[in-house]
């Protein structure tokens, strides 16, 4: 994720291009934007970009870039104390919310993660790496139908979305017994990405299960 220095006095700009621990995915399909202050870019070759503008302090915007460096370099719960004050200061940005979600995640505080995952999904429902790390949450929480249903919602969004398809492949075939669930998505993924051996093996795997 990077804060792009705007040239607008008070105005912060979040480029959401991965998530601190996701990536990016492509797609050839075209999504509505998130809500009235974000923006979504296809970039086919790279993935997609979400970008939302809030007209905030500049030190709020500062107190941002601190906290999601104190993320990459994990240092969880003090990432998570500046991004509490940011998202109380800019409520209608729901990228410190999605941030928050995944930190408690690597804190192993799942629902502290889903609370704030479903918060970023309520102000931006359109947003598909939102969807996906609900998706994970729901998943280690044994919670196998919501967390289908997560990955659907985040390929709804983005059906290029290679994490949340490689995802959804891996819940249907270890979690729910949905062998062709599992090899359409696998072969879905697999279009998305250069190369991948593992999924290749699990391909041929569940092939040779359904004896094709």
């Amino acid at each position: 994720m990077k804060i792009p220095i705007s040239t607008v006095p008070n105005l912060m700009t979040v480029t959401v291009v991965a998530l601190l621990f996701t990536g990016c995915a492509t797609t050839e399909a075209p999504a509505p934007p998130a809500q009235e202050n974000s923006s979504v870019e296809i970039q086919q070759d790279v993935g997609f970009t979400i970008t939302e503008e809030v007209a905030v302090d500049t030190d709020v915007r500062l107190d941002y870039d601190q906290a999601v460096r104190y993320l990459q370099q994990g240092r969880h719960d003090e990432g998570i104390a500046i991004l509490e004050a940011v998202a109380a200061s800019a409520p209608q940005l729901s990228a410190p919310l999605i941030d928050m979600g995944i930190a408690h995640h690597r804190n192993d505080n799942l629902e502290a993660a889903e609370k704030f995952l479903l918060e970023a999904i309520e102000l931006n429902p359109n947003h598909p790496t939102a969807h996906n790390e609900l998706g994970i949450v729901y998943r280690k929480s044994g919670r196998f139908a919501e967390a289908r249903q997560s990955y659907e919602a985040a390929l709804t969004i983005f059906p290029g979305y290679h994490f949340a398809r490689r995802n959804l492949a891996v819940l249907c075939d270890l979690y729910l017994a949905d062998l062709q669930c599992a090899l359409d998505n696998y072969e879905a993924y697999m279009t998305t990405v250069p190369v991948d051996e593992e999924a290749e093996m699990w391909i041929a795997d569940i092939r040779a299960r359904l004896g094709q």
